[in-house]
């Protein structure tokens, strides 16, 4: 791990902000590995006088980025793909051994990294306005797309690095500076992340503020850049309860969002599906990233006449999951983030079984010689129906609901019949609900997908949800233009004065006139 370490730039302690320079004099965190417990490095967390200096030496930063041509930005943002190319396998590890994913997927976030900043780069010659028609002669009509200012990026664990990449790639092509105040959970690999961006910025002459960092406990600082007139836009990855505080106080001094919240998603199995990808997908969607995805599959909605075979087969996919450390590639399951995330899925195992659900399989906590110091738990798979309460809420964990239907109408209802609404899927052969699931009567989820499963987003599609999921963009599409603030202009070149809407105003005998 050492070795690991020093390539990364990592220390037995570090400072936990970054501001041009590295400082922190904040409290302590102790950052222990879910996958045997043991410490991995401590981090200084940022004080009120350093948050500052952050913010101001981010402005300072912004002033300078945002007269930058689009191109050069872009080239700073290739550098830094090029740059995590080079590390892919070292932020790969520590990915793992901070968050207890698989190595596989500690791997594949660092490549969204990679992909973001190459979609990034090309986008960076493409921020278009539009020329519009006037209704004026002589007149142009047009607009244009400016930087926006500073944007607080407030990430989660689940996916430590890339988030942060969706909108700070985007952010910095579009003339932004950005502040990332990363989970408490995962700071380790924020730090390394900023330490490679630092130094491509002061390769490529880029002021390096343009990627600041703040590390510290979610209610002070979390709090402070939502409250932060200083700051257009804040965008948030977390739970539905974290969404509600940031919009309120950002909304409160008409800020701007992008809120990646709750995701409690389904997948339908229809009469006609391919039960071979249908169970595959559901079974990496329910167990990947041991369950903490936010698009990971929760509720499994079946048609009655094939329940029975498709709850066998998941039966026989959960027993063979290859539960353990998470850097050994034959482990299709690592630990979940913290022994306080293994008791939250308990407690929801309780609940079900309460409501008069029953386990199919799993559930049970993993301690003992084989699992010493680490958050194991099997994978719980549990019948449920939709008029649970617990079937209402997102547990973040490997727990999924096994639910059945009889007509196509009474699936979509089942489906969209909770509060959250981030990504969706059907496996269907059937053309016909294949298209109304995709339809304005179909899935009311932001992602909606036909034979592929609820996870694995790719970057050139926008990501979010709608409802409780937040109702924000990430990614690709024309996300970037959250990070922009539009200006109309008006072009008027010749000797006239004409008004909108034909109105003559101060007429010849001193009337108004349209």
């Amino acid at each position: 791990m050492q070795s690991l370490f020093t390539q990364l730039g990592l220390t037995d302690e570090n400072p936990g902000v970054f501001s041009g320079e590295w400082i922190g004099s904040g409290p302590v965190i102790e950052k222990f590995s879910p996958i045997d417990g043991k410490l991995l490095a401590r981090v200084r967390t940022a004080t009120d006088a350093e948050y500052e200096k952050t913010i101001a030496c981010a402005l300072g930063a912004f002033e300078k980025w945002r007269v930058t041509p689009g191109p050069v930005r872009g080239e700073t943002v290739r550098q830094l793909g090029n740059a995590l190319r080079d590390l892919k396998s070292e932020l790969g590890q520590l990915v793992t051994l901070e968050s207890g994913k698989i190595i596989a997927e500690g791997e594949g976030e660092v490549q969204e990294m990679i992909d973001i900043c190459d979609f990034a780069v090309g986008q960076s010659r493409m921020l278009y306005g539009l020329t519009i028609q006037s209704e004026r002669p002589n007149h142009r009509l047009m607009e244009q797309w400016h930087p926006l200012g500073l944007v607080a990026i407030i990430s989660a664990f689940n996916f430590p690095v890339a988030v942060w990449s969706w909108n700070a790639a985007l952010a910095a092509i579009c003339g932004d500076a950005t502040i990332w105040k990363p989970s408490e959970k995962t700071p380790l690999t924020a730090i390394a992340v900023i330490k490679i961006a630092e130094r491509v910025c002061r390769e490529t002459g880029a002021d390096p503020a343009i990627f600041c960092l703040l590390i510290g406990d979610g209610p002070f600082i979390g709090r402070k850049l939502a409250a932060d007139r200083r700051i257009p836009l804040v965008s948030a990855t977390g739970s539905t309860r974290m969404g509600f505080d940031v919009a309120k106080e950002v909304h409160g001094r008409l800020g701007r969002t992008v809120m990646e919240l709750g995701g409690n998603n389904a997948l339908i199995v229809a009469p006609t599906a391919d039960l071979d990808m249908a169970t595959n997908s559901i079974f990496f969607g329910a167990v990947g990233t041991a369950g903490q995805r936010c698009t990971s599959t929760r509720r499994i909605i079946v048609h009655e006449s094939i329940a029975d075979e498709v709850r066998q087969r998941l039966l026989a996919a959960y027993k063979s999951v290859n539960i353990g450390n998470p850097l050994d590639r034959r482990t299709l399951m690592g630990p979940l983030i913290d022994s306080a995330s293994v008791e939250n899925v308990q407690r929801s195992i309780e609940k079900v079984k309460s409501e008069g659900g029953e386990v199919l399989y799993g559930g049970d906590k993993l301690d003992g010689s084989q699992f010493p110091g680490g958050c194991y738990m099997k994978p719980c798979l549990a019948t449920a129906r939709p008029d649970f309460e617990i079937v209402q809420e997102e547990t973040f964990g490997p727990l999924a609901y096994f639910m059945t239907y009889r007509d196509f109408d009474e699936a979509i209802a089942i489906h969209n019949g909770v509060s959250q609404g981030l990504s969706s899927s059907i496996f269907t052969n059937d053309m016909r609900e294949a298209e109304k699931f995709l339809s304005a009567a179909g899935s009311d989820c932001g992602i909606a997908n036909v034979n592929t499963g609820t996870s694995g987003a790719e970057i050139g599609g926008a990501f979010g949800g709608e409802k409780n999921t937040g109702g924000g963009r990430e990614s690709g599409s024309d996300a970037w233009k959250n990070y922009m603030r539009r200006q109309t202009n008006t072009i008027n070149f010749s000797k006239e004065l004409p008004l909108a809407q034909g109105i003559t105003f101060g007429a010849d005998d001193g009337s108004a006139t349209a």
